[in-house]
């Protein structure tokens, strides 16, 4: 049995009909930069986020970059990112001229440490940038209280966890801004790169509409530098027609890792941990083996026809890039320990039981050889 990470073509398949006419829809019009496609899922994201306000922006990446621009962060400031995340979460800051300032993780949730946030915060900390890995939420309420003791302002990455929620409130309420990510790899993905920024503040979201066109205004006038951040309508269009099956789709997902959790109860697996107060809706199914096994049984999964990925090999501090920053192997133990187990497995709506059985017989067979193994 074959079974990808992820089955984009199933999911096609299953909306085809809607996102054709969607598409032609926009061709028809010839209308494809922003426009009322943008427009409408702007509304309709925000509703579902129930967040005021939405932006339609190019990339989760620039949604980062937007938010960024939109609090003049700039050289001699500090934004206090996780040591454990996708790279434009530090990158952004990095391509303004800030400080990325890391701090380790919770190794329960991987993502950043309350403790260690309020540790990092100086009088230059311009923001933090908390992100809610794999789909669960960060301590978002506790990271907020923090920040805005130190009048600094907090961006939710939230570009796995759209529809997840913290103590009942959900990714788009918790923040100044929040960015999704539409990548099609996405629980809500597109036919390519596209964004959004979520805020319940009306003078950022009429910034980074601003930002998002150049800085201007109005065409051909410009009060500053922005960027080419523009959504386009194609992709609105798909996104929109998607939406309607999110819901479904996240369900569907909850139920595969439960049925993992129920599975995987084994040797030295350890199954994702997840607050009861918190709704994760699963953008990766994160388990945890031991250094030196991990590779293993990734390999072997492999040779199953199972695909399972590494997300992130290299914790942000140690990336080349950031060399200059002066950071050292045993910086971050717990973002360090991360990269060297956590290995996902694929959950996705399309997945049969079948499937799901499949892949955690093939873990189970790995952890119960480990166990046998002398020494």
């Amino acid at each position: 049995m074959n079974v990808p990470i992820l089955d984009l073509r199933a999911q096609y398949a299953e909306v085809r009909a809607e996102v054709d006419a969607a598409i032609l829809e926009v061709c028809a019009a010839q209308r494809f930069i922003l426009g009322e496609k943008v427009d409408a899922l702007e509304r309709q994201i925000a509703e579902y986020s129930r967040a005021r306000f939405g932006v339609g922006v190019s990339s989760g990446t620039d949604a980062l970059l937007c938010a960024l621009m939109a609090l003049k962060v700039g050289p001699g400031d500090e934004v206090v990112v996780p040591a454990f995340s996708f790279f434009a979460t530090a990158g952004a800051v990095a391509r303004l001229g800030a400080r990325p300032v890391f701090v380790d993780i919770d190794p329960r949730t991987f993502n950043a440490d309350p403790r260690l946030v309020a540790d990092a915060l100086t009088p230059k900390t311009k923001a933090v940038i908390p992100v809610d890995l794999y789909g669960q939420m960060a301590e978002m309420g506790e990271i907020r209280r923090l920040a805005h003791r130190r009048g600094a302002a907090v961006i939710e990455d939230a570009a796995q966890a759209i529809g997840a929620e913290h103590h009942g409130r959900r990714a788009g309420q918790c923040a100044a801004m929040t960015c999704l990510s539409f990548f099609p790899t996405k629980n809500l993905g597109g036919f390519g790169d596209g964004g959004m920024i979520l805020t319940d503040d009306e003078r950022l979201a009429t910034r980074c509409r601003t930002l998002r066109v150049h800085g201007g205004e109005r065409e051909y006038f410009h009060a500053e530098v922005g960027g080419n951040f523009r959504l386009d309508a194609i992709q609105a269009a798909v996104l929109a027609v998607k939406l309607g099956h999110l819901e479904r789709w996240t369900e569907a997902r909850r139920r595969r890792a439960a049925r993992y959790d129920e599975l995987l109860a084994v040797g030295d697996v350890t199954t994702p941990f997840i607050h009861p107060y918190n709704r994760c809706v699963y953008h990766q199914y994160t388990i945890r083996v031991p250094a030196g096994r991990r590779d293993a049984m990734q390999e072997h999964l492999a040779r199953r026809g199972i695909a399972a990925r590494v997300y992130y090999p290299v914790p942000l501090p140690l990336q080349e890039c950031f060399a200059s920053l002066g950071h050292r192997p045993g910086d971050f133990p717990e973002a360090e320990r991360a990269a060297a187990e956590v290995l996902s497995l694929p959950v996705y709506p399309e997945m049969t039981d079948e499937m799901t059985t499949y892949v955690a017989d093939a873990v189970k067979s790995v952890a119960r050889d480990d166990a046998k193994a002398p020494g």
